[in-house]
């Protein structure tokens, strides 16, 4: 049977809407239990065991935690898995990456702090919106490759994000 379905890991249904207050919780209540100090005094095979289950369950956490993340998962087990690299026809979006890439660039040039809290707001607007537009159709086979569509502009948005926290951190020194 392989191995257990993330979601099942933490007794959730698969769904893209999830509580991550209870997820976290759910994973730090699994993780004391498989930690392996618990199995210092533990056969051999014991401690691979929960060696094992520990970086399962990380693995797990760390999937379902991050919005992009649980997308491709939830993907993933509904059909075949999603290419990691793909050429994607999104002519409209990949416009958009490009101006918003720019947009990120005179930030930097300009050391604008407040222009940088802003475009982070929006940045958040839009993934909360792509958020909303996946929950509505990820498990409809028809609206598959829409999904697929909006779970890559979400890993896009996701890793923009990180670069505009990289430099808020960097103008904040």
């Amino acid at each position: 049977m392989g191995t257990p379905c993330h979601f099942a890991l933490f007794d959730l249904q698969p769904s893209f809407r999830l509580d991550l207050e209870q997820l976290a919780t759910r994973y730090r209540e699994l993780a004391r239990e498989v930690h392996p100090d618990r199995f210092a005094d533990a056969s051999e095979r014991e401690q691979r065991v929960a060696l094992e289950r520990s970086a399962g369950l990380n693995e797990a956490y760390q999937t379902l935690k991050a919005a992009p993340k649980r997308a491709r998962y939830l993907l993933s087990i509904k059909g075949q898995e999603v290419p990691q690299e793909v050429t994607v026809h999104d002519p409209e979006f990949l416009l958009q990456q490009m101006q918003l890439r720019e947009e990120l660039e005179d930030l930097q040039s300009a050391a604008d702090l407040a222009g940088v809290a802003t475009f982070k707001q929006r940045l958040k607007r839009a993934q909360d919106e792509l958020n909303d537009s996946f929950a509505a159709c990820w498990d409809d086979a028809a609206q598959r490759e829409q999904a697929e569509r909006l779970m890559r502009r979400m890993q896009f948005l996701d890793k923009l994000s990180y670069e505009v926290r990289q430099l808020e951190e960097r103008l904040d020194d």
